[in-house]
């Protein structure tokens, strides 16, 4: 008996070979789905936590208040850093950078945001790495609204899809304050980016409430 043939990716969102930003080791090559708890009810914004389907804790992010730049530290399930995420003052478009390990230093940069254009109902984000100097193109963007915690990521200005980002809203998660949703995230794209680019979109939201 014929196994089923597996649920083909949507058009032009299959890599063929895994797609490192942070690291291979966040490569997969299926389909990853992630649930993102934001906990609102902290003294320090940007604190979630990041699980698989099964519950097991991926990743940890930690704000760090009190200082000049808005700073968020990713952390592995382990507690270890693995990219610095921090808000570059002084810019016109928001623009937020990250960084290898706890460092902060331009040596260690991965890559940057920064919105498309000053005014903007939804947002949207371009994301250019390291080597894109010159940033005439951006290497990936991201649409949506951080107020219906639904986003859409695409590798550089085309219409492929990298991965998604849904709500998932449960009357516990409201009583107890915290904020659930969902990412999916496409074969061989670095789900350690994705989350990253989340917790980012995060903080540009927080700069507009404030």
């Amino acid at each position: 008996m014929a196994l089923p043939a597996p649920t083909p990716a949507p058009s032009g969102t299959q890599f063929a070979s895994p797609v490192p930003i942070i690291g291979p080791q966040y490569c997969a090559p299926y389909p990853v789905d992630l649930s993102i708890v934001r906990k609102v009810l902290t003294i320090s914004d940007g604190n979630f936590v990041v699980t698989d389907v099964n519950g097991t804790v991926i990743f940890k992010v930690k704000g760090k208040i009190l200082t000049l730049h808005d700073r968020r530290v990713l952390l592995d399930g382990a507690g270890n850093p693995v990219v610095t995420l921090r808000e570059k003052i002084m810019s016109a478009h928001d623009r937020w950078q990250a960084f290898r390990g706890e460092s902060v230093e331009e040596s260690d940069l991965i890559f940057s945001v920064k919105r498309s254009s000053i005014l903007q109902l939804k947002a949207k984000l371009h994301v250019f790495l390291a080597n894109n100097t010159k940033e005439d193109v951006c290497d990936f963007k991201v649409e949506g609204s951080w107020s219906e915690r639904s986003c859409v990521i695409y590798a550089g200005e085309s219409s492929s899809i990298i991965a998604q980002m849904h709500k998932k809203e449960t009357v516990k998660s409201i009583l107890i304050g915290k904020d659930n949703f969902s990412v999916t995230i496409y074969p061989n794209v670095d789900y350690a980016f994705i989350v990253a680019l989340v917790v980012i979109l995060d903080g540009i939201n927080n700069d507009d409430v404030e």
